[in-house]
């Protein structure tokens, strides 16, 4: 039952993401009077058809993408019998490029639109949790960084630049950072003890990005969501559980256990935990990156901000494009060898696992605004057989004047096949992998 929930959010997500996209080339096609001869939700073998004018509207049985056939252009059917006679007025190849462009950006423009809609309804129906500054009652424990600054673990933050705080997060904000003499202060063993802020502080935090957080909450904790297939799920860890020691070391606090899992990554351990008050043991092969593979419980007391809809859209504006910018940080970490690709990809499987095995309105429209916003940074790339490829080509033709040839942009849209077959090859083997081990 678990697995049909998950497979069937993933089928209705991604059925309303790639309708809207490809209804978006369609609707601009038409708009610019190009023949649309099929709309497609879903690869072949077909599942159902109905011929509405000239456009055949179709459902396929494969639910992993879509498409929509515009006479006259080379896509990813490659059917280029009608290349070689005269363009006809309705064709692709027979508009400006202009008009071109702005169908092969449609799809991309109302994945946009969509996942920013779907954010500014989320913020405005659901608001925005945040951990009031009084629920950090254990204090915080710094990194390096925080530690040069003159952060203590177990330190209580209390003030910032001498008045007190609602929002925990506060003392990351911008201009809390850049305040000139602007210093945080802390409760430490009874005493008040103030500590400055550093004037090249930003910079610091811009040279290591690990360090962009310089304290982390000490957090009581149990075990939330267990990931399938991952070691926590392997080694039997329920919710609610919690983890009181790994091997010998007590793991009262979540950085307790953090530090103690990186300390045994890619090992063996035993895990003595505390379900239901009754102390059992387990045995857990921790990851390499030093992870078991579950969500944390936080037993804090989080607060809502509730927002107009005219203060969502900002917003929400901003959470839908930091989904683009955190994809852009990702794609950077892994060119530069910082991250791997095996281990940050996911294909239709991991997606399915992100939707989850338990079904709420809330969590599978955020899933999908944050795939919506994922498949229009994905389709803008560079690469033939993605719109970025079409946007790309047809952008030299206007600077340059001049149209790449029928055989070149053929032939380009091979390569971009291939690419586009290996790497969902590369990234379904790799769920595959990830999943049975």
């Amino acid at each position: 039952m678990d697995i049909l929930v998950m497979v069937g959010q993933l089928i209705l997500g991604l059925t309303i993401l790639v309708g809207l996209h490809e209804l978006g080339h369609m609707l601009t096609a038409k708009w610019f009077g190009m023949r649309v001869e099929k709309y497609a939700i879903g690869f072949p073998p077909k599942v159902i058809s109905k011929q509405i004018g000239e456009t055949e509207y179709m459902i396929g049985a494969i639910p992993l993408g879509g498409f929509v056939k515009i006479s006259g252009m080379i896509d990813e059917s490659l059917d280029t019998a009608a290349m070689g006679q005269e363009p006809q007025p309705y064709e692709f190849r027979a508009k400006p490029a202009w008009q071109r462009l702005i169908v092969m950006m449609g799809g991309i423009i109302v994945n946009v639109i969509t996942g920013v809609i779907i954010f500014i309804i989320l913020t405005n129906m659901y608001g925005e949790p945040y951990l009031p500054a009084k629920e950090v009652k254990y204090g915080v424990v710094p990194n390096e960084l925080g530690k040069q600054m003159g952060f203590q673990t177990g330190d209580k933050i209390v003030k910032i630049n001498g008045k007190p705080f609602e929002n925990f997060d506060d003392i990351y904000e911008p201009d809390v950072l850049l305040s000139k003499n602007g210093y945080y202060t802390v409760n430490r063993n009874g005493q008040e003890v103030n500590i400055p802020i550093p004037n090249d502080l930003m910079d610091k935090m811009a040279d290591n990005k690990d360090q962009m957080r310089f304290v982390e909450i000490i957090l009581p904790f149990e075990v939330g969501r267990v990931l399938a297939g991952k070691p926590a799920d392997k080694a039997g860890l329920k919710p609610g559980d919690k983890i009181v020691k790994v091997n010998t070391l007590e793991t009262p606090y979540f950085h307790n256990l953090q530090l103690a899992l990186l300390a045994n990554k890619g090992k063996q351990v035993n895990l003595s935990v505390d379900r239901a008050g009754q102390i059992i043991n387990l045995t857990a092969n921790i990851d390499e990156d030093g992870k078991l593979g579950f969500e944390r419980a936080p037993l804090l007391q989080y607060s809502m901000r509730d927002y107009t809809l005219a203060e969502s859209i900002p917003v929400g504006t901003q959470k839908a494009f930091g989904v683009i910018t955190a994809n852009i940080k990702g794609f950077g970490k892994i060119f530069r060898g910082e991250a791997s690709a095996s281990k940050s990809l996911s294909g239709p499987i991991g997606i399915a696992q992100v939707f989850g095995s338990t079904f709420s309105w809330q969590n599978f429209w955020f899933i999908v605004g944050m795939l919506s916003m994922v498949l229009a940074f994905m389709n803008f790339l560079p690469i033939p057989a993605l719109d970025g490829g079409h946007v790309l080509f047809l952008t030299y033709e206007i600077v340059t004047g001049q149209k790449p040839s029928d055989k070149f942009l053929e032939n380009a849209q091979k390569v971009g096949m291939v690419l586009l077959l290996g790497l969902m090859a590369f990234a379904i083997g790799n769920d595959v992998f990830k999943l049975i081990f």
